[in-house]
């Protein structure tokens, strides 16, 4: 089947942030004077509230103990955390470009609507896409098959004509494959194994330079790349 779209993934994938996510929360919670939260508890409450508009419903949650104001306060300051550590890895938009010369291609990326669209401003990235769907926005996050097709729909494109490109086993690779969408996935030092039912594999430290070529190794109507 022809290739005619490319899905991707935003957090690990395309951007990172220049200090460790538990030092950037420890920091936020510092700075609002609210109880300390360990990053695994956020992403467990993180899990909870994939279709939410902001962090709040996610640090209410954290904070159930304590003034309505700690959760609103701690909202903003790891907002701010975020967006002041975000950095992209790499020439994204250059990679992005030369994608959509030959498909079309969609941000699909779990979490709040403001936190996940901040990201994308603060980034600049926000016309870079042809489609950009944010589980916020939805009835369902990743690994459910319903976000995968809903960037499907978005892009006006079937599940076998995408190829989605994520670093997560659970949410991005087994996620689109039991949608029916071709996976890459995305490796890294420390990061996650690879995943077996991925199609392909990129390291994330060359996907500008080499992933244009593994989805190109993935369309049965592309050219031969070698």
């Amino acid at each position: 089947m022809c290739v005619t779209a490319v899905g991707l993934d935003l957090d690990e994938t395309l951007a990172v942030t220049d200090r460790p996510r538990e030092k950037l929360l420890a920091d936020a919670t510092q700075a609002v004077n609210a109880p300390s939260l360990s990053r695994q508890e956020y992403l467990d409450a993180h899990g909870r509230h994939l279709t939410s508009e902001s962090r709040k419903p996610i640090f209410a949650d954290l904070l159930a103990d304590s003034p309505e104001t700690a959760a609103d306060e701690l909202t903003d300051a790891y907002q701010r955390a975020i967006l002041d550590a975000l950095a992209p890895l790499g020439d994204i938009p250059s990679l992005l470009a030369e994608l959509r010369r030959g498909y079309r291609v969609g941000l699909l990326t779990n979490g709040p609507v403001a936190a996940q669209r901040g990201k994308l401003a603060e980034l600049g990235w926000e016309d870079h896409f042809d489609a950009t769907v944010v589980t916020g926005e939805l009835d369902a996050g990743k690994p459910e098959a319903h976000a995968f097709e809903a960037l499907c729909e978005a892009l006006d494109v079937s599940p076998a004509e995408m190829v989605y490109v994520g670093d997560n086993p659970e949410m991005d690779v087994r996620g689109a494959n039991e949608a029916g969408i071709r996976t890459v996935q995305v490796l890294y030092p420390d990061g996650p194994d690879p995943e077996p039912v991925a199609d392909a594999y990129v390291d994330r430290d060359e996907l500008v330079t080499a992933l244009p070529d593994v989805i190109a190794s993935l369309d049965a109507c592309s050219p031969d790349p070698n």
